[in-house]
């Protein structure tokens, strides 16, 4: 459909910058799924050891495909983090992943600064290829950097125009770390937002392209889960379009402090 645009990492890296999310999909559907993604277009597919797909995710891979699966929260620590890659690498049938994720900072744990040297040594490893984290917040981050020197290359949090992370992404700038939007159609509810359809009619698209669209346009790196081919492409065709300065800004401006959708991280575990 058209070329996959990539977005630079801090380590050097290059990663497709839309993806393709597998949340919720049934192991059993997971590599028809991913698989469909591919032909789509699709060159960056997540995953992780807590949605119970990796092994249909495996098989649905080809090679030169981004690959992303994540530590699941009761597998934080510093020996146990290295033995959740590894049941990850069995199931997914790989040597190696593109980008490993803590996918949860737990904070009240206090087990993620250990986590991510974990993370660092299995990098160093060639385990995987770049590390980063999950629902990280500012001060998390931030300790990381301290403690370890190494900046995560990705902080994959909760992202769309009704929930815009401002303050995040600042850091995140400053960092030069990628901001990875899940749910990056605010769980399907921005689809019935008035602006949403108002734009969608103007640039002649889907609201979930248009969606998609702001993310890109805003660098950040949107990975939507679509169950149909029909909705996979809509949500590749994102990338043949442009919206103006002031469809942009109207977006901007749905942006709401209890626009959150999903868990906060301060307290999910």
């Amino acid at each position: 459909m058209t070329d996959q645009p990539m977005i630079e990492l801090n380590d050097g890296r290059t990663m497709p910058q839309l993806g393709f999310g597998t949340y919720k999909i049934d192991n059993r559907e997971a590599a028809n799924a991913v698989r469909t993604a591919i032909e789509v277009g699709y060159r960056l597919v997540d995953t992780a050891s807590i949605y119970r797909n990796e092994q249909g995710v495996g098989e649905g891979m080809t090679e030169g495909v981004w690959l992303t699966t994540k530590v699941w929260n009761d597998d934080q620590g510093r020996r146990e983090a290295p033995r959740a890659l590894e049941a990850s690498l069995e199931r997914l049938g790989r040597s190696h992943v593109d980008l490993l994720l803590i996918h949860w900072p737990c904070p009240d744990k206090r087990r993620y600064l250990e986590t991510w040297q974990a993370l660092i040594a299995l990098r160093d490893e060639g385990l995987a290829r770049s590390i980063g984290v999950s629902n990280f917040m500012p001060e998390q981050i931030e300790e990381l950097v301290r403690e370890t020197g190494v900046v995560p290359a990705v902080n994959q949090v909760e992202c769309h125009p009704r929930f815009q992370q401002r303050e995040l992404r600042a850091l995140h700038e400053r960092y030069c770390i990628v901001t990875q939007s899940w749910s990056p159609l605010g769980q399907g509810g921005g689809l019935e937002e008035e602006t949403v359809q108002a734009i969608a009619r103007e640039a002649d698209q889907s609201p979930a392209a248009v969606l998609l669209r702001w993310h890109v346009q805003k660098g950040l790196a949107p990975i939507p889960k679509a169950s149909s081919q029909a909705h996979m492409e809509e949500n590749f065709s994102c990338l043949s379009f442009t919206l103006d300065a002031g469809q942009m800004a109207r977006l901007d401006a749905l942006d709401s402090e209890d626009g959150r959708v999903g868990p906060h991280p301060a307290n999910f575990c």
